[in-house]
């Protein structure tokens, strides 16, 4: 039986289905996937083994172009390719108007969330088969729900597992470095400077070199500053997201804000503490083995050594686990 699986984005999206993939490769061994995501998330998906083929969108780019004839040739070779590959199912676990329709190109059975279940009700009308999954559950449980209803086995809740790995090793790596991860979309969600300047201050005090990098001219200022007070801060230069993968998955320990690659520290098994304080973690938040969200609240901060008490406790918990 051959599954493609739609989850166009968010980042944070796309690896909370992760675990999804994971039993259903245990549970039907016989089942091939392959996956439609948005472009920039395109290497992210690579990294689970039992992804096969990733076809590319690019809706948000399409919306800012949506009267430019190459972004129809693009949509026309989209659909050309995703019926070339003659899906006994497709399996929208976005739930949206806009992962419905590019469902529907791939021209066979539906499959998602009922009209209760869905966070856009009129997906459910493209679906030949719904399925009821709570609303009040996280994101990664709904989404195990969904494909062991849809694929017919019952997901084993009493294990955790992504089933991603890195993609190669990064010089940058290690196991005595500790990335931070300062980067974020909004500016209520960033920690001030100061607080991570402290944070790499108290690593470098116990031998753990932090690390952390930059996407855009904001974020270098913060990467540049917190490498100026910290001399034992390595400052990775701005890189394709499978390469600073790659340095996320061989760290030691992440420390970081809401933010997708937050996510991806946590699916990766990294000892991983991410600093909410704009947001709450709720049915969203990093979940793995060795995760952990500290939360700010009215009159309360998140204070470095907070932080670092947190990360020790990880990192104790990750030794015993290997032990």
């Amino acid at each position: 039986m051959k599954v493609l699986i739609v989850k166009t984005s968010s980042m944070g999206d796309v690896i909370h289905t992760f675990p999804a993939v994971e039993d259903a490769r245990r549970a039907r061994p016989g089942l091939s996937f392959d996956w439609c995501v948005e472009e920039a998330f395109a290497g992210i998906v690579a990294l689970h083994p039992a992804i096969q083929t990733t076809h590319s969108v690019a809706i948000r780019r399409w919306r800012r172009k949506l009267l430019e004839p190459g972004t129809w040739r693009e949509v026309v070779g989209l659909r050309s390719a995703l019926r070339d590959c003659r899906y006994d199912l497709v399996l929208d676990a976005q739930g949206l108007l806009k992962s419905a329709l590019v469902a529907r190109l791939a021209a066979a059975p539906i499959a998602g969330f009922d009209r209760l279940s869905a966070r856009e009700p009129s997906a459910s009308l493209f679906y030949g088969h719904r399925y009821a999954v709570p609303r009040d559950l996280h994101a990664i449980e709904r989404t195990r729900r969904l494909f062991g209803l849809a694929l017919g086995y019952e997901p084993d809740f009493s294990r955790l597992e992504s089933g991603i790995v890195p993609a190669g090793r990064s010089t940058f790596a290690g196991e005595k470095t500790a990335f931070l991860l300062h980067g974020t979309s909004r500016e209520d969600k960033k920690w001030p400077v100061a607080d991570w300047i402290e944070t790499a201050r108290l690593l470098a005090d116990k031998g753990i070199a932090p690390v952390t990098t930059w996407s855009n001219d904001r974020e270098k200022a913060v990467a540049e500053a917190i490498a100026g007070a910290v001399s034992q801060t390595v400052v990775v230069p701005r890189s394709p997201l499978a390469e600073i993968a790659a340095v996320i998955g061989g760290s030691a320990l992440v420390i970081g804000a809401d933010t997708g690659l937050t996510h991806l520290a946590s699916a990766f098994g990294v000892p991983t503490v991410a600093v909410f304080l704009a947001t709450e973690p709720g049915l969203t938040g990093p979940r793995g083995p060795f995760s952990s969200t500290l939360l700010a609240r009215p009159g309360r901060s998140i204070t470095p050594p907070e932080v670092m008490a947190e990360a020790e406790r990880l990192l104790a918990l990750k030794l015993q686990g290997a032990a």
